[in-house]
This record gives structure tokens, C-alpha cells and sequence, in this order.
């Protein structure tokens, strides 16, 4: 065999090739099973994020139930799908389905004082890819409790710093009702005066894409889960009534004023 040919270079280099192939493939799914365990230990390390509990991943898993205390998946008019876990819910592909389609996943939890949480899992784009995190509300189902946030790709030093405290503190304590009204909570870049301070927290200064993605992607989830949080809370109940009573109100003066200025 002549090794000067260029058959022969051709077809050595073709099967390095194949035998290259056959060996990542092999380590592909050799390692699968390690990056799902990874993947699932890392969400529960979050969730238990989400409500002030900080965990090394593997003793997320070891420490999980302790915590959580329910996992429920609901559909778009509140109703619970039964059968269902909400760590089994791939968000990422609920989100390319139709509303009336979706399940939606929601984790109920106790903190370390025994008090009830509601952990609503969050997806959204940034500005170069997905976002995603976990944000926890109190019983009232009004009040933020703690947020987590990560993402794919966002640029260091800018939009990829929503995963840093500094970010995330601040929607501690924040409401994302007002009056009976779901009106969520913003990203600002600058400080609003036309928006209550108890419905913003500041943005990253040149992430200006990423805060809005961030906005509008806890926007988005949240409304979903409104006819849930309405069936089990009497407060919400009343606040949505209070807030079309006074909307009337508010109508009905308009009204007999101007019925004055005719008159």
C-alpha cells in the first residue's frame, strides 16, 4: 500500500472521521444521564431559592420535600389538571403551545418559619436568548417573597447580571396587585413617579433589553395563574369586586356631573 497517495490520505482521514464521531457520540450518551441529574438538582436548588432557602445542589435534592409540600399543574381558567406534577411541566414547550393548552406548573412550599409560599416558575427572551427564574409569592398571593433569575446567553457584566443578588433583592417585598387590580411588577431603568414604588425595583444599567425581558416575562406568567389565585382567595375575590364597584362609582359621578354641566 502506497501511504503517498492521495486515496490512501483520503481514506484514512475518513475513518479517523467516523471513529472520531462514534466516540463524542458514544460520551454523549454516556454522560446524558449525569447532565439530566444536574439539570433537575440545579431547578430544585433554585426553587428552593425562591424562597430563601440556600442549598448546594446535591442537598437540594436530599432536602426538596422537606420543603415543598405540593406540586400542582392548573390550566388557563385556574382549574387543576389532575395526574400532573409540576416539575414533569417543560416550560420551554408549553410556552409554543396555545393558552387553553398549556399546563401550568406551580409549587407550594414552606419556608424554614412553617409559612405557605406560592413558587411560580418564569420563562421569557432576553436580548440573546431565553430567560428563566422562579418568583415566590406569600399567602396573600399578593406579595413577593423572593425571585430568581438566570439565563442562556445575556452579555456579561450587562444583561447576564440578573442572576446577582443586587438584582434580585430588591423584589423582595414588592406587590403585584393594587387595589384589586393585577398591574405585576416593572424593570425600570430610572425611577417612575407615576408608578407606585411598591410596583418597580431598578433595572441594570446597559441590560436595558434584558430588564424588559424580565418584565415582561413575569408579566406574562403571572396573569396566567390570576384564575387560580382568585378560586382560592376570598381577598381576591372581593378586591376584584371592590375594584369594578368603584370603577362604576367612578363612572356614575363622571356621569351626574356632567349631567349638571348640561342641566
Amino acid at each position: 500500500m502506497d501511504v503517498n497517495k492521495n486515496s490512501y490520505t483520503i481514506g484514512f482521514a475518513t475513518i479517523m472521521v467516523f471513529i472520531v464521531a462514534a466516540l463524542l457520540s458514544s460520551a454523549a450518551i454516556g454522560l446524558k444521564p449525569f447532565q439530566s441529574k444536574n439539570i433537575e438538582q440545579e431547578k430544585k436548588q433554585n426553587i428552593l431559592k425562591s424562597v430563601g432557602i440556600e442549598k448546594s445542589r446535591e442537598q437540594a435534592e436530599i432536602d426538596y420535600s422537606t420543603y415543598i409540600k405540593e406540586e400542582l399543574v392548573v390550566n388557563h381558567l385556574g382549574e387543576i389538571k389532575n395526574g400532573l406534577l409540576a416539575s414533569n411541566v417543560d416550560l420551554s414547550k408549553e410556552l409554543r403551545k396555545d393558552l387553553d393548552q398549556q399546563s401550568l406548573p406551580l409549587f407550594i412550599a414552606e419556608d424554614t418559619l412553617g409559612q405557605k409560599k406560592y413558587i411560580i416558575p418564569l420563562r421569557g427572551t432576553g436580548l440573546w436568548g431565553p430567560v428563566w427564574g422562579f418568583i415566590s409569592l406569600n399567602d396573600d398571593l399578593n406579595t413577593i417573597y423572593a425571585a430568581v433569575f438566570d439565563h442562556k446567553s445575556e452579555t456579561p457584566g450587562l444583561g447576564a447580571e440578573i442572576n446577582r443578588p443586587f438584582f434580585q433583592d430588591p423584589f423582595k417585598g414588592k406587590k403585584i396587585m393594587n387595589e384589586g387590580e393585577f398591574v405585576s411588577v416593572v424593570v425600570l431603568k430610572k425611577p417612575n413617579n407615576e408608578i407606585s414604588l411598591d410596583h418597580q425595583v431598578d433595572g441594570i444599567s446597559g441590560g436595558t433589553i434584558t430588564s424588559d425581558g424580565v418584565s415582561e416575562m413575569i408579566n406574562e406568567r403571572l396573569s396566567k395563574y390570576l384564575p387560580y389565585f382568585k378560586s382560592i382567595s376570598p381577598e381576591m375575590q372581593v378586591g376584584e369586586v371592590l375594584s369594578f364597584i368603584n370603577k362604576d362609582e367612578l363612572s356614575d359621578t363622571i356621569s351626574n356631573i356632567n349631567k349638571r354641566i348640561i342641566d
